[in-house]
């Protein structure tokens, strides 16, 4: 066949050419959906329609014997014919008790991998359905089994494809197979999930083999006729595996959900047991760290007055620790003695962690936000007057819109946005955040006298949140006038806690905030403005690119989701750039509120589970994010009109 009748870019434009011209009468030709011929595009928004399905020309599906017998025949043809072994149908493997599913072939060997589903028929498996009898279980053995299944990806070589071990244009490529890497935490995920009836369900890509671009059918044969299976019976059958291993993990996360479900009885918005391990291996290691003769570990402890416990029901044992409790919590001590470091661990404690993590059992309220400064960050709409007023040239802020907010805007906006979405905790670190909003001393006040200072302080509504019921954990070490509005104050020395609420107050008694100005401070909160969503706004007309856990290349923008510090892995980002596709479906005319829709959104991902983001793709590359991190997304996309305040 001639060079240049397949597109080298991944088939865009014509890519599946001539091929598909002559054997299916035409319908191999392109949709300008970016992927070249057929109906199915990946980066299509996920709403209702059917257009979207990921069906072969044939989808014709058989038994393995079949399946091979097909990939035999396939050998040294052009890349495009490995179309003929899409099927939405299954090829059933009855000997080994699975099923195998295979999305859209990719259209070169250059293109995204192909993505492929297994499912483990339960009589084969054979998990005790003790073991995934609830949600919690059930994700937590979907984890453990996800992070078996990559282990022995590595441990066999099966992620390797041909191309990295040398060769040219014309050497062989492709091969590998590739499941979604496992983080620190268990969070609900599409790569390996159990179904109802206890089927394990296997969701991974496999880059089809080819040599230049003709396909290498004997080397797709060795990979689906041995390699799979043999992934398949060491990572996926409960006779392979360690039970006791399984049982443990599994107890293990259910132990920690039980704790933080447990929070609000105890009136606690947070948890962290004795002997945790808190600091990190390093910025890009989310391990614990280890203890070398340089660096010693030092476990967390709690003091006496904050410990409480909890008598965790799988395990069969009390667990003790600091309970933090509802109200406004100072983290305090000099720099590097370990604040930054506890609420780093609180602000991920809404996660469940891989036991042996050093955090699990280091448990947060599910409705805590990470709240900071972002400056440059793109507001919409957002009323921010609560906090700022006043702006210069009259300026409104009761619907505050900015393409460029500096660090006091964007901090009121994160704040305004994470209650508008329901947020009961607030977590700060002053490190992150704009000192003027923060607090004013007294000697800025007396040079610049309120009426020309827009911006009401952090320090000067944060007591009003409490009563509220908003709780607030801050990590404070430069300034002491926060001492007058604390509950309790924690102080870090050396990565060991101490409770320090007496002498805070003792200090704030004698040395009052502001001299006096903020006790005598009685003005109310203000109110939070509910925004509606343009659904039209958040069309990305088919361009969306994830291209890390923080960037995401939605239409003719880039989203930037650096200041999210709550997210956990690039499959939630995944998973929120399918969700924003959905809005212009979820919010058509501009009538429900961002919250509302959202809260649909999360029983739709209740009932349906992930998979009803991907419009019927194998995507094993979804993690659930919250629906604070969703609308946070939501909210940093720069396009025009995207919101109108509900009046």
């Amino acid at each position: 066949m001639r060079r240049g009748t397949y597109n080298h870019r991944g088939g865009r434009g014509g890519g599946r050419g001539d091929y598909y011209k002559n054997k299916y009468g035409g319908r191999g030709g392109g949709n300008n959906s970016g992927r070249g011929g057929g109906p199915y595009s990946p980066t299509t928004s996920t709403g209702s329609s059917n257009q979207n399905q990921p069906q072969s020309p044939l989808d014709q599906g058989g038994n393995h014997k079949d399946f091979i017998e097909l990939l035999r025949r396939l050998d040294q043809k052009q890349y495009p014919a490995y179309r003929d072994v899409e099927t939405t149908k299954g090829w059933v493997n009855d000997m080994e008790g699975y099923s195998l599913y295979i999305g859209r072939a990719q259209s070169d060997p250059y293109a995204k991998p192909t993505q492929c589903r297994i499912v483990v028929a339960n009589e084969t498996a054979k998990f005790p359905p003790v073991s995934y009898q609830n949600k919690v279980r059930s994700v937590a053995l979907g984890d453990y089994l996800n992070r078996v299944f990559w282990g022995c990806c590595k441990g066999m070589g099966a992620d390797v494809a041909d191309d990295v071990r040398g060769g040219g244009w014309g050497a062989a490529k492709g091969g590998d197979i590739e499941i979604a890497k496992p983080t620190q935490h268990v969070i609900e995920q599409s790569a390996v999930r159990i179904l109802q009836n206890g089927d394990i369900c296997a969701q991974f890509t496999i880059n089809l083999p080819a040599r230049g671009r003709s396909i290498l059918g004997h080397k797709a044969v060795q990979i689906f006729d041995q390699t799979l299976p043999q992934l398949i019976k060491k990572a996926l059958l409960y006779e392979s595996l360690d039970s006791n291993a399984v049982t443990r993990h599994v107890l293990n996360v259910e132990d920690q959900e039980w704790i933080r479900a447990n929070l609000e009885m105890r009136g606690l918005v947070a948890f962290v047991p004795d002997g945790a391990i808190l600091p990190r291996a390093s910025g890009a290691d989310d391990g614990p760290m280890e203890e070398t003769e340089e660096e010693k570990v030092v476990r967390f402890h709690s003091p006496d007055t904050l410990r409480i416990s909890f008598d965790l029901p799988n395990m069969g044992k009390a667990i003790a620790g600091i309970g933090i409790r509802k109200g406004i919590t100072l983290i305090v001590g000099g720099g590097f003695h370990g604040k930054s470091t506890l609420l780093a661990a609180l602000q991920v404690g809404m996660y469940n962690k891989l036991p042996g993590d050093g955090r699990e059992f280091c448990v947060c309220s599910p409705n805590a936000v990470k709240i900071r400064a972002e400056d440059g960050r793109s507001v919409s709409q957002v009323n921010i007057s609560p906090f700022i007023n006043n702006l210069p040239f009259g300026k409104g802020t009761e619907c505050f819109s900015s393409r460029d907010s500096s660090g006091s805007t964007s901090q009121a906006t994160n704040i305004m946005e994470a209650l508008e979405m329901g947020a009961k905790t607030l977590l700060i670190d002053e490190d992150t955040c704009a000192s003027n909003f923060m607090t004013r001393d007294d000697k800025m006040m007396t040079l610049v006298q309120p009426e020309k200072e827009p911006i009401t302080p952090f320090l000067y509504k944060a007591k009003t949140l409490s009563k509220q019921g908003i709780s607030i954990i801050l990590v404070v070490g430069s300034c002491g006038d926060f001492f007058d509005i604390g509950d309790t104050t924690i102080l870090m020395d050396s990565y060991s806690c101490h409770d320090v609420t007496a002498r805070a107050k003792q200090i704030a008694t004698a040395n009052a905030a502001n001299s006096g100005a903020l006790a005598k401070f009685k003005a109310p909160f203000g109110s939070v403005t509910p925004r509606c969503p343009v659904g039209e706004a958040f069309k990305p007309n088919n361009k969306v690119s994830v291209r890390s856990k923080t960037v995401v290349a939605y239409g003719d923008v880039e989203l930037d989701l650096a200041g999210l510090e709550q997210l956990v892995s690039r499959e939630q980002t995944n998973a929120i750039a399918l969700a924003l596709q959905r809005l212009a479906a979820l919010a058509p005319g501009s009538q429900a509120t961002i919250f509302q829709i959202l809260t649909h959104l999360n029983e739709i991902l209740d009932r349906e589970g992930l998979d009803a983001l991907t419009n019927g793709q194998f995507d094993g590359s979804l993690a659930r994010p919250r629906v604070f991190e969703i609308a946070a997304a939501i909210n940093r996309l720069r396009v025009d009109g995207s919101f109108v305040q509900l009046r």
